[in-house]
């Protein structure tokens, strides 16, 4: 039997910048999100593609209550290290997202396996009580297309009030960052791919997003590997129209990484 979740308001997919740990006290990016959250009609659940769960067959989280969270990130304060998010059991939205794969599409259940911080700090902003079922699930592939597929199986979540969030950052090249200070100066590699991505998305161009590592100008540096860039591909798959431009959000940077985010009709 088909598990079909309540419906509710359709939701939008996202695809937000998730940053670190410290985004948690930043008062302006944490209050676009929180401002966003309450732009958005409730969801009776959320789906996170985080950049930071590379794992194939495809894998979804432990469902239970109170999944633990995965501290996955070194040299921050110790608080962010005791924090929870205790959020309540999503066992009904890990049958769906199974339901809604096809028969060739092995799905392994991960018993253990909580939030990463690609899924927990923004989460965290933005739904603050822990009140809403929440799951993740892995980056199977880093192949865009392979990607938009897999986001237009997830398509139906939103009918039935699930957000679907492709968590990661527009760019990531840490390993070329010499301030890491909030409000860094963005190196140019940054600015260019920034702008780049701004006008391809702008125009609904999926396809020369998808060849963003030939064609984008400040590769490879924004993107030195590229899973905090594919997370944007399931979101477009789940979109009505992947080409169709949505709105964006939150341009800037953050550490001289783009935050630039997306939200999906």
């Amino acid at each position: 039997m088909t598990t079909t979740l309540p419906s509710s308001s359709r939701m939008p997919a996202l695809y937000l910048g998730h940053g670190a740990p410290p985004l948690l006290d930043d008062p302006v990016w944490s209050g676009q999100l929180r401002r966003l959250a309450a732009d958005l009609p409730r969801p009776r659940a959320i789906l996170m593609v985080s950049a930071h769960w590379e794992a194939a067959p495809l894998m979804l989280s432990a469902s239970g209550p109170g999944t633990e969270l995965v501290y996955d990130f070194g040299g921050f304060a110790e608080k962010y290290y005791r924090m929870r998010y205790d959020t309540p059991d999503a066992s009904a939205l890990a049958d769906r997202v199974a339901a809604l794969l096809p028969d060739t599409q092995t799905v392994h259940r991960h018993p253990r396996r909580g939030l990463d911080h690609g899924a927990w700090v923004p989460l965290r902003i933005m739904y603050p009580e822990a009140d809403i079922p929440v799951l993740q699930m892995s980056l199977p592939t880093q192949d865009p297309g392979a990607l938009l597929v897999l986001g237009s199986r997830l398509r139906e979540l939103r009918d039935e009030g699930v957000l679907v969030v492709g968590s990661g950052f527009l760019t990531h090249g840490l390993p070329f960052l010499t301030d890491f200070s909030i409000d860094a100066t963005a190196p140019g590699w940054s600015v260019d791919f920034d702008a780049w991505a701004a006008d391809a998305l702008a125009r609904g161009d999926v396809d020369t997003l998808a060849s963003f590592k030939d064609v984008a100008p400040g590769m490879p540096y924004a993107h030195p590997t590229v899973e905090h860039l594919t997370p944007l591909f399931v979101a477009l798959g789940a979109a009505s129209d992947p080409e169709a431009p949505g709105e964006q959000l939150f341009p800037g940077y953050w550490m001289g990484l783009s935050k630039r985010s997306l939200v999906l009709g």
